[in-house]
């Protein structure tokens, strides 16, 4: 039977240091910034640990209301002139970025990207969202065709969507072998780790939305001539699969969260919240000219959280991260 992938750590041990730990041993080591660290937000001072702990721990969204247009339309202006202060600097100084935003179907993954891309320059910043691989890409290294995406220098790139599908729709669905989806989790790591160690700053979102917002989601999408596109056969069968894709998120985030590429996890039953704190979240942890903290400071709380507050401990994850074919009955 073929057995799971290593737990990776951190880059930035010596390689003594880096030898594969039983993870029941061992508690996961918890990721670091990816930049510079984010600033203490004065927006939420009265938010409580506790409360931030059981908002994740509990998978439950943490406001009852909705955030209002115009106070949306007036932070969103805000944050998106910080980005042009970003992509300024990226192209003076030779920065390369890549933003990966996942996410169950129908989670706000699409109108994130399409607010940070609205002022942007196209030319030096850019959306991958590729269809499934061609007969030719199938016989490729799995990475092969997301590789040829990446940025030069001076580049923001923002993946709809990535090598991750691999380890949601592909496991769920049965796009791919149990061995190839082991071998993913084994790579994966590494490649990210490679990635880092050339320069690309990495950033890896997931789009969290209860399983109601999802169903309502989908709903209107079936009424909505303009939105019916979206609606995939694949995208109705995952609302029957919904436990299915959680084992899978969870030992994705199990194997894949590292020091090199931590996961950030966004709440977006409100989808303007999710657009808002998503773009201050990257903004604070990178220092820019010009840049104005009151704007680009630590986001909501409750609303952004880490992948560790999510997988808590989970006692089923070893055996989450086995392909399903290959559990023992």
């Amino acid at each position: 039977m073929a057995t799971a992938p290593s737990r990776a750590t951190s880059a930035k041990k010596p390689a003594a240091a880096n030898a594969v730990q039983n993870p029941a041993e061992k508690p996961a080591e918890k990721p670091a910034q990816t930049t510079a660290e984010a600033a203490p937000s004065p927006r939420f001072p009265q938010v409580s640990k506790d409360k931030i702990r059981q908002t994740f721990e509990n998978g439950e969204y943490p406001y009852e209301g909705k955030l209002g247009r115009r106070d949306y339309e007036k932070q969103k202006a805000q944050l998106q002139a910080e980005l042009l202060k970003v992509q300024k600097w990226v192209g003076e100084t030779g920065q390369q970025f890549v933003l990966l935003f996942e996410g169950r179907d129908a989670a706000g993954k699409g109108g994130t990207i399409k607010r940070f891309m609205e002022h942007l320059n196209p030319r030096e910043a850019r959306v991958v969202a590729l269809n499934k691989p061609t007969d030719a890409e199938r016989g490729q290294w799995f990475f092969q065709r997301y590789v040829s995406h990446l940025p030069t220098k001076g580049e923001m790139v923002f993946y709809d969507r990535s090598w991750y599908n691999r380890a949601g729709v592909e496991r769920v669905m049965g796009f791919c072998s149990p061995n190839e989806y082991l071998e993913f989790m084994r790579q994966t790591p590494e490649y990210e780790r490679m990635l880092s160690r050339t320069g690309i700053r990495l950033y890896k979102y997931w789009f969290s939305v209860t399983r109601e917002e999802q169903k309502r989601r989908f709903d209107s999408r079936k009424d909505d001539p303009l939105k019916r596109w979206k609606l995939s056969p694949v995208d109705v069968a995952s609302l029957n699969k919904w436990d299915d894709y959680t084992e899978a998120k969870e030992a994705m985030f199990f194997y894949t969260d590292t020091a090199d590429a931590p996961w950030t996890i966004v709440k977006s039953n409100d989808k303007k919240r999710a657009r808002l704190e998503c773009m201050r979240h990257f903004l604070s942890t990178i220092e820019y000219p010009d840049k104005d903290k009151s704007v680009a400071c630590a986001p909501d709380p409750l609303i952004i959280g880490q992948a560790s507050q999510v997988i808590h401990g989970s006692e089923h994850i070893l055996g989450a991260s086995l392909h399903p074919d290959h559990r023992r009955t």
